[in-house]
């Protein structure tokens, strides 16, 4: 089945062969799409990858987030979601001094996470992962969180293909932010470019042969 953009309400697929997957339903032998976005089929599973709308949080989602405020126990982070999240000192992989908690992240900072767990107090994340922590360096961009699919691509073809052209290496939470560490702001401009033109053209298919084409007329 080609990728291709559908509304909500309108018929994907018909017949058994197919199962539902996310954003979609199966009625009267046909997947419907619950959400305008984009369709695609892996195994016979359909979903709909959205193509507008906020993040939803998911447990084991890595995040980007700003430290809004610093308590006894841990940091409010802001990831842009409905519900608050929170870091626990815990969650910390390293002695924490209660006295000297804007030692480890103070208000403001940017700090990369992940989604432990989601309750009824809200997100609770760690950092307790390689990788995770303050951010100290780079570009960061905001990106729409449902194009995130799209610019990490299959298996991550999408995003290799944009380190390997700008020698950037290159995080991607979860929730639409985009971390370019590069060897200088050109390449990180340059990436930021590339993610721009997959965000700008997210509803085309074979979007990796037209990024491919992008880097061959926009070389530095």
């Amino acid at each position: 089945m080609e990728r291709k953009v559908v509304i909500p309400g309108e018929t994907i697929v018909e017949g058994e062969d197919y199962l539902p997957g996310e954003n979609t339903e199966k009625n009267d032998g046909k997947i419907i799409s619950l959400r305008y976005g984009l369709a695609e089929e892996q195994n016979s599973l359909i979903k709909v990858i959205p193509l507008s709308g906020v993040y939803s949080p998911r447990r084991g989602n890595t995040v980007v987030g700003k430290v809004e405020n610093v308590t006894m126990n841990g940091w409010v982070v802001d990831i842009g979601s409905a519900e608050g999240a929170f870091l626990s000192i815990m969650e910390v992989p390293r002695y924490v001094n209660k006295d000297a908690m804007e030692e480890v992240f103070k208000i403001d900072d940017m700090i990369i996470a992940k989604i432990w767990s989601i309750g009824k107090r809200g997100i609770d994340l760690t950092i307790k992962s390689h990788g995770l922590g303050r951010i100290n360096e780079g570009l960061i961009i905001k990106v729409n969180p449902n194009k995130v699919p799209r610019i990490i691509g299959k298996e991550g073809s999408m995003i290799n293909l944009i380190k390997e052209k700008t020698g950037c290496e290159i995080d991607v939470g979860q929730n639409g932010y985009v971390i370019i560490e590069g060897p200088d702001l050109n390449a990180e401009i340059f990436a930021k470019r590339a993610i721009n033109f997959v965000t700008e053209n997210s509803y085309i298919s074979g979007l990796t042969d037209e990024v491919t084409k992008w880097f061959e007329e926009n070389k530095k």
